[in-house]
């Protein structure tokens, strides 16, 4: 018997609503999501219909990958940047070149708009590193008992919590937010619809955790620090067990971060306080007196693709004004191959003799600062051509702190 003939995969993006609901029903289907017309309006707030690429097999919508427009920090700047999510195949289409197809187009789409940078958070670690992206970031977890939330020195409150509701966070939340971005690499830019529609918008509950609260830190009536948290109810054998599920905790410097979370670990009703996207350089580990009992946990979060390597590297600022020449490998981008001379804040195509070799993968994991060449050389991801090329990119590129986005897109 002959075998059926496979429909050549057409990918680009979505016309109208309808077809936008189809492609982001790709990966919804996996979570429950269903693609409801008003859910849908409310996501293209944010995420343009345009934006969202859908992959067809003889008409039909079998794959679907989006891209939220961005501003991201990075050390000493912002660049444009292209935020990948909601990217599927339906369960029929596995294994047929989908999800190939929709970062080729996705990419090339990504590049003529001239965003040099694609940023995404992996839903499995295996899957991005042949396109380009590597971890740029790292991002914690904490549940910490309320019996072991004390601090290790004494705490001088100066500030007033105050509960708002969302009409009024949606006011004095994006002033801490806009003031604390510049200075943290991976911070995102928020328009006034991300701030309506994502981070304040009540969502049902997860995991049966109650509505958002919000609290303003306020100093002298001005606004220093923000939180956004929810309760989780439980009873174990007839006594509480409640859970303080803390979405997201910014301030704008470290006394008020100190308030800020002394507050959410005093909240009564609560046997723990959960927290996750946390950055690895959290101030709670030198506040508590008894920070192993967060029981911490690190896992990958950031993954960055140089999409136009010229235009990235000249994005961000460097700790000192040497030169390394860089070979990049790009197979699937090849417009980025070859070798670049950094210099002087700028990079530039060069004849110069490389120093370094590396797939563009590992420019994404120095690029925000989280990793080092020298690291990525020890593990076999970087060929030194030049004896030392290695620490002196480090000294150029520089240690910036702990790059920090606190959500999932």
């Amino acid at each position: 018997m002959a075998r059926a003939r496979r429909s050549a995969i057409d990918v680009r993006p979505c016309a109208d609503l309808e077809e936008f609901g189809q492609a982001v029903f790709a990966i919804g289907q996996y979570f429950g999501l269903e693609p409801t017309e008003e859910r849908m309006e409310r996501f293209s707030k944010n995420l343009p219909v345009e934006r969202m690429h859908a992959a067809r097999e003889g008409g039909q919508i079998v794959g679907g990958a989006g891209a939220f427009p961005f501003e991201m920090t990075v050390p000493g700047g912002s660049v444009r940047t292209a935020g990948v999510t909601v990217v599927g195949t339906y369960p029929t289409h596995r294994r047929r070149g989908v999800l190939r197809a929709m970062m080729r187009a996705q990419l090339d789409d990504v590049h003529e708009r001239g965003e040099p940078l694609a940023l995404l958070w992996a839903s499995e670690e295996t899957i991005y590193g042949r396109f380009g992206y590597g971890m740029a970031s790292l991002a914690g977890e904490m549940r910490l008992p309320r019996e072991h939330s004390a601090f290790a020195g004494p705490l001088e409150r100066e500030r007033v919590p105050r509960l708002v509701e969302p009409d009024e966070a949606l006011t004095l939340f994006p002033r801490v937010w806009n003031a604390v971005r510049p200075a943290i690499p991976g911070m995102l830019s928020r328009t006034r619809n991300w701030w309506e529609y994502r981070l304040l918008y009540q969502t049902p509950g997860e995991e049966g955790a109650g509505p958002k609260r919000f609290v303003a830190l306020e100093r002298d009536g001005r606004i220093e620090g923000y939180a956004i948290y929810r309760h989780k109810p439980r009873f174990t054998d007839g006594a509480a067990d409640s859970e303080l599920v803390v979405v997201e905790a910014v301030a704008r410097d470290g006394p008020a971060t100190a308030e800020l979370w002394r507050y959410l670990l005093d909240i009564d009703w609560a046997a723990r306080v959960g927290a996750s996207l946390l950055p690895v350089d959290h101030a709670l580990f030198h506040l508590l007196a008894s920070p192993r009992r967060m029981r911490f946990r690190v896992g990958d979060g950031l993954w960055a693709r140089l999409v136009d390597v010229g235009e990235a590297l000249t994005a961000r600022s460097y700790a000192t004004d040497g030169a390394v020449v860089l070979d990049v490998v790009d197979a699937f981008c090849p417009w980025n191959e070859g070798r670049w001379r950094l210099a002087d804040g700028r990079a530039r195509r060069t004849r110069t003799a490389a120093q370094l070799r590396c797939d563009v993968s590992s420019l994404g994991a120095v690029y925000l600062g989280a990793f080092t060449f020298e690291q990525l050389a020890r593990a076999g991801q970087v060929d030194e051509l030049r004896r030392g090329a290695a620490a002196r990119a480090d000294a150029i590129f520089g240690r910036t702190r702990a790059p920090w986005c606190p959500e999932i897109f």
